[in-house]
C-alpha cells in the first residue's frame, strides 16, 4: 500500500513509492472495481469480439502496438497498428454519459469540489464576465477523487479495450472532461496539433493509451478530433505555443515541425463512441463554430510496468518548467519534478 506524501497532498497528486506511476488503492476503489471481476461484458454489436475472429494463422509477433487477446479482431488490430487509433462505436451507454454531464454541471455550480480537480477556462472567457456555470468552464481535469466521473475510468467496457494496449495491470494517469466552447471569433477554441506523450514523463509509449468518448454528436462544425494517421510510428517532436493572433490557451502546446501536407482524418463521432489512440499520434481539434458546447470525457491509461523518465535536457523540459511556475503561483509549491505531478490511480 502506498501513501501520498505531505508535499504532494497540496496538489492531490499520487505516486507510488516504487517510482512507478500509481496511487493508493482505497477501500472504496476496491468496491467499485469489484464489478470488473464479474461476468465478461457483452460484445459490441458493431465489432464482434469472439475468439473465432482470431485465425489459426495468427502470429502475435507481427503486432507492435496491440496485445494478444480475443477482444479486437485481426482487422481492428491491423488498423490500429497502421494508423495509431481505433474508434469503437456506441461503447458507453447514454445513461452513463448523462451521469457525467450532471456531475460536470454540479462542479461548475460549485455544489461539489473534488480534491485535486483542476478547472480551466478559455483564454477569452477568462477575461470576460461569465457567471459561474458550465459556460465559464472549458475543461476539468484530474478528477480521480470524484467517484462519479472516475467511474468512466473503471467502466468494464472501457477497461476491456484498454487491456488490448496496456495489458491487465492498469493505471489511470490523466483524466479530463472537455467542454469546448463556441468560438469567440478569435479561434481560441482550437487545439493545435500535438502528441500527448509531450505531457507524460513515463515510458514505454506503447504501453500507454487514451480513451476519448464523445458525449454528444461531434463533427467538424463543433470541433471534432483531427488525427494524422500513422504518426504514432514516429518520435516525440518538440512542442511550444503556436503563434496564433487570437491567443492560445494555457498548456495548449503544439508541434513546431510537422508536414502540413500529410493526410488528415476528421473523426465524426456519435454520443458514446470512443476512440482509443496512441500517445505519439499527432492530433488536435478545430474551432467550435456552433453556439453549443462540445463535450467529451477521456482518460489516459498506462501499464503498471511503465517507469518514470527524467525530462531534464529533453524537449519535455518546457512543460516541466511551466508546471513549476503554475504550482508555485497557485499553491506556493516549487521544485517538484514533473514525474511527481502526474495524476495516477491504480486500477488492477
Amino acid at each position: 500500500m502506498t501513501k501520498a506524501s505531505d508535499e504532494m497532498a497540496a496538489t492531490a497528486l499520487y505516486v507510488r513509492e516504487s517510482g512507478r506511476p500509481g496511487g493508493p488503492a482505497t477501500a472504496r476503489l476496491k468496491i467499485l472495481l469489484g464489478h470488473l471481476q464479474g461476468p465478461a461484458a457483452t460484445a459490441i454489436a458493431a465489432y464482434p469480439t469472439s475468439a473465432a475472429n482470431i485465425s489459426s494463422s495468427y502470429h502475435p509477433q507481427q503486432f507492435q502496438y496491440t496485445l494478444d487477446n480475443n477482444v479486437l479482431t485481426l482487422e481492428q488490430r491491423q488498423f490500429y497498428e497502421d494508423n495509431g487509433f481505433l474508434v469503437i462505436k456506441n461503447l458507453v451507454p447514454e445513461a452513463d454519459i448523462q451521469r457525467y454531464r450532471n456531475q460536470f454541471e454540479r462542479i461548475c455550480r460549485k455544489e461539489v469540489a473534488p480534491i485535486g480537480l483542476q478547472i480551466m477556462k478559455d483564454v477569452t472567457i477568462a477575461k470576460s464576465e461569465f457567471h459561474a456555470d458550465e459556460k465559464a468552464v472549458t475543461k476539468i481535469q484530474d478528477f480521480q477523487s470524484d467517484e462519479e466521473l472516475f467511474s468512466y475510468c473503471t467502466n468494464p467496457q472501457i477497461i476491456k479495450y484498454v487491456e488490448c494496449f496496456t495489458g491487465p495491470n492498469i493505471m489511470a494517469m490523466h483524466t479530463m472532461l472537455i467542454n469546448k466552447p463556441p468560438d469567440s471569433g478569435k479561434k481560441t477554441s482550437r487545439h493545435p496539433f500535438h502528441q500527448d506523450l509531450h505531457y507524460f514523463p513515463f515510458r514505454p509509449s506503447n504501453s500507454i493509451v487514451c480513451a476519448w468518448t464523445a458525449m454528444e454528436h461531434i463533427d467538424r462544425n463543433n470541433g471534432c478530433l483531427v488525427v494524422i494517421p500513422g504518426t504514432h510510428k514516429g518520435t516525440l517532436k518538440p512542442h511550444d505555443y503556436p503563434k496564433w493572433e487570437g491567443g492560445v490557451n494555457i498548456m495548449f502546446h503544439g508541434i513546431q515541425d510537422y508536414d502540413a501536407n500529410q493526410p488528415r482524418t476528421h473523426l465524426v463521432m456519435e454520443k458514446g463512441d470512443t476512440v482509443f489512440f496512441h500517445p505519439l499520434l499527432i492530433h488536435g481539434s478545430g474551432r467550435n463554430k456552433t453556439q453549443g458546447f462540445r463535450k467529451a470525457i477521456s482518460c489516459h491509461f498506462a501499464s503498471s510496468n511503465c517507469y518514470y523518465t527524467d525530462v531534464k535536457g529533453t524537449s519535455q523540459e518546457i512543460i516541466e518548467k511551466e508546471l513549476q511556475n503554475l504550482l508555485e503561483k497557485k499553491y506556493g509549491i516549487s521544485k517538484i519534478p514533473l514525474k511527481k505531478r502526474i495524476v495516477g490511480r491504480e486500477l488492477l
